[in-house]
């Protein structure tokens, strides 16, 4: 099923467009929150960076040495930021339908804003950083908890060291649930993630949208 949200490949970004982005169509009339969760470090704030049509509204914050051992990521390189409260950005699918896009903050003491934020949320995508597999743990149980419909996609920071099969029998995911490679810094690559979860809601959860009011 084709998805309405690449009738947006036309429609440049916040930095092609040299400012913060083309304001909300006057015809906009129907809008979807989507929450972007995974653990600590796996890359959400960038996701919503690379593919959000304006500036994104971000509260990363200089990391401090309260944070040492707490909020340290695997592998090279390092993390010098962290989210404290909500990354925001947005996309539009078409004249009407806009979708809003939330990336939740990983850290395990910012998780009781998580109940907040999936209020109203129509759907999810869970990040997984494949070094550190049981981050992803907490945000799928809570997506169950809340009976929201949601995808997983793998953000490669390397060659991918297991096939996407192993990586779903690791999270215990039903075969129906999608399970996508993607790297959260590249646009396309972020849109084929949202494209995947809008194909997924219209296919799996329009009874449930048909019952809305």
């Amino acid at each position: 099923m084709p998805s309405r949200i690449s009738e947006h490949s036309g429609q440049p970004s916040w930095d092609e467009a040299g400012g913060s982005g083309p304001p909300l169509r006057d015809t906009a009339s129907d809008g979807l929150k989507i929450a972007i969760v995974g653990g600590f470090g796996v890359g959400k704030t960038t996701l919503v960076g690379a593919v959000s049509e304006i500036r994104p509204l971000s509260t990363e914050e200089t990391m401090s040495r309260a944070g040492v051992g707490i909020d340290e990521p695997a592998g090279p390189g390092g993390k010098q930021s962290t989210t404290v409260a909500f990354d925001f950005g947005r996309i539009t699918l078409d004249d009407e339908m806009v979708l809003y896009l939330f990336g939740a903050p990983g850290q395990e003491r910012f998780w009781f804003l998580w109940e907040r934020l999936f209020s109203g949320t129509m759907g999810a995508v869970v990040l997984v950083d494949t070094r550190r597999i049981a981050d992803s743990w907490y945000a799928i149980d809570r997506l169950e908890h809340h009976g929201l419909p949601f995808i997983v996609a793998r953000n490669n920071f390397g060659p991918p060291q297991h096939s996407l099969d192993d990586l779903r029998e690791a999270l215990s995911l039903p075969p129906g649930i999608p399970l996508i490679d993607c790297d959260a810094r590249r646009r396309q690559s972020a849109k084929r993630v949202l494209i995947t979860l809008v194909d997924y809601l219209l296919t799996y959860a329009s009874p449930a949208w048909e019952s809305m009011p």
